[in-house]
């Protein structure tokens, strides 16, 4: 039988790029709100481009918080604290532009319905001991390697803006190798050479070492293509020269293209709001059914008209990789999982600020204690159940 190869490329980025930054500064509304008010109702937008940041949406509740503190708080934690990294927190201009939500919203949602109409989608797979797709994990611990050796001085002359991609190569549909790598990273002009227009040879060999090595390690080999900086330097970078706004990011947030995504961006949106608390539970059935050794792929979608609860629709999709027909598998959905938006967030514990972390490095496929959604409590149940049928 002749193998059969096939190619998949999944990006990432860091926290200091633009749209995450964005990303952050939403999500860190968010918090400051659920802190002070659980039952807060947010969709909080935020834009950013050279010397300035405008914060919009809707916001209500029956706390207080310091916008333009949150904001400058968060641009400093990034990095940009400085002016050579183009963006400084002590000098950039903050336009607050909050309102409050429509009441013909409120009124749908205040019964348990959902935020607003729309499908979203979950994924998991046993590429990684993450049940995630191996391209897009490589990606994201690429990113966060770079913001690592940033802040740790490791490489002194790296800056908050930075991106990364990843090349899979597979064979019969399994990762056997990494094909090629891409790091793209602000940087100072101290390592670039006599041009003025590249960085030196021994910078890109630094990189490749301290960030892609530690990474990468057994996935890649002789014939692996290394991208850094390809463009030959990267001085002017985040806000000074490219624009960022929330939610452009949401294949980076999701499954790095892999499979499909119901159009919603998370960020900077309370757990009413199904686009993103419906998200979180259709990873959280997923992952249960692959934990549970039900199918080495699912792919869930649900479906939510606002102001009902229940979804409109539920679908499982293994590609072929079920012990037990699809079918079967919607039926266990429907038995284990709560799915209205007021059971998702009771399943998941949602009503706490546990945002800002979630917007830097993807939303899916973390170990950290906030993610409820990444358990695989129910994993044990689905088998149980599974074996009956």
């Amino acid at each position: 039988m002749s193998m059969r190869k096939v190619y998949f490329s999944s990006e990432s980025v860091t926290e200091g790029h633009p749209d995450k930054l964005c990303d952050q500064i939403s999500d860190g509304v968010l918090d400051a709100c659920l802190k002070n008010d659980i039952y807060a109702r947010v969709a909080c937008e935020t834009y950013v481009t050279m010397g300035l940041l405008i914060v919009g949406g809707e916001i209500t509740t029956r706390g207080f918080i310091h916008v333009h503190d949150i904001c400058r708080d968060i641009i400093e934690g990034i990095g940009y604290n400085h002016p050579k990294y183009g963006f400084d927190f002590h000098t950039c201009a903050i336009l607050n532009a909050i309102h409050s939500q429509s009441p013909d919203i409120s009124q749908g949602v205040d019964t348990g319905g959902a935020g607003d109409q729309g499908i979203m989608f979950g994924y998991a797979c046993d590429e990684t001991r993450e049940l995630m797709p191996l391209a897009l994990m490589l990606a994201q611990k690429l990113s966060m390697r770079l913001a690592q050796v940033r802040k740790e001085k490791i490489l002194k002359y790296l800056g908050p803006d930075g991106k990364s991609q990843v090349t899979v190569e597979y064979a019969n549909d399994k990762p056997v190798r990494v094909d090629s790598v891409v790091l793209a990273s602000q940087h100072t002009e101290d390592i670039l050479d006599r041009s003025g227009k590249r960085i030196t040879e021994k910078a890109r060999q630094e990189i490749i070492r301290q960030v892609a090595g530690p990474v990468l390690k057994g996935w890649v080999d002789k014939d692996t293509k290394y991208f850094v900086n390809q463009t030959g330097k990267f001085v002017v970078g985040g806000p000074q020269s490219d624009t960022g706004m929330t939610g452009r990011k949401i294949i980076v947030d999701t499954y790095g293209g892999a499979v499909a995504h119901g159009g919603g961006a998370f960020s900077g949106k309370d757990p009413t709001k199904v686009d993103r608390s419906a998200a979180y539970m259709c990873r959280y059935i997923a992952k249960n059914i692959v934990a549970a050794g039900l199918a080495e792929k699912c792919l869930i979608q649900l479906a939510y008209v606002i102001g009902h609860a229940e979804p409109l629709s539920v679908m499982v999709k293994t590609e072929g990789t079920s012990v037990i027909p699809e079918e079967d598998l919607v039926k266990l959905v429907r038995q284990n999982f709560r799915l209205t938006p007021k059971g998702i967030i009771e399943s998941l514990n949602l009503r706490r600020p546990i945002y800002r972390k979630t917007s830097s490095y993807g939303h899916f496929g973390r170990p950290e204690p906030e993610f409820t959604w990444e358990k695989t409590d129910k994993a044990a149940t689905l088998r149980k159940q599974a074996s009956r049928l």
